[in-house]
């Protein structure tokens, strides 16, 4: 039985090498596609001064219909997938950056409300800019990327029970 070298450690394998190990993994596919998407939002976003979990929360709250009223965390955080305790440090820094403000409910003092300020309204008006901007960036036409969308919102709702 002859014993095969492993290829160097520096060595990788293209998009769709059959001889690669992780090929066949589906969920692996899914994770580079995750990571490279994000790096690809990293210098758009990086103009904007966000990282991508910030923006997430920018978007979810540029888009609530009274944006003055704003948002209580519990909900945002469902919505971006996120656990509170993920979630606080980065609205802290989202504040401290004066892009939103974090208040307790009038109506319920146990629940903390979020809600954009001036600053945050301003950045999320540059929104629009950034999808263009990342939709060229991944080379897809918006027929593929609807596909692509439902394809994944349909693993989540499968893996997960849930959108």
């Amino acid at each position: 039985m002859t014993q095969q070298t492993p290829p160097p450690a520096d060595s990788a394998h293209p998009a769709g090498d059959p001889a690669g190990p992780l090929d066949p993994l589906l969920c692996f596919d899914l994770y580079a596609a995750s990571r490279a998407v994000t790096a690809a939002y990293r210098p758009i976003l990086g103009d904007l001064g966000l990282t991508y979990p910030q923006y997430l929360v920018l978007v979810v709250l540029a888009a609530e219909p009274d944006g003055a009223a704003g948002l209580p965390i519990k909900a945002l955080g469902a919505t971006i997938r996120l656990d509170h305790a993920t979630l606080t440090p980065l609205l802290r820094r989202l504040e401290d950056a004066g892009l939103l403000t974090r208040r307790r409910s009038e109506r319920d003092e146990r629940s903390v409300v979020v809600a954009l300020t001036s600053a945050g309204r301003e950045v999320a008006s540059h929104f629009d800019d950034v999808q263009c901007r990342a939709a060229e960036v991944l080379g897809l036409e918006p027929a593929q990327m609807g596909q692509l969308r439902d394809l994944l919102r349909a693993v989540t709702l499968s893996a997960t029970g849930s959108l």
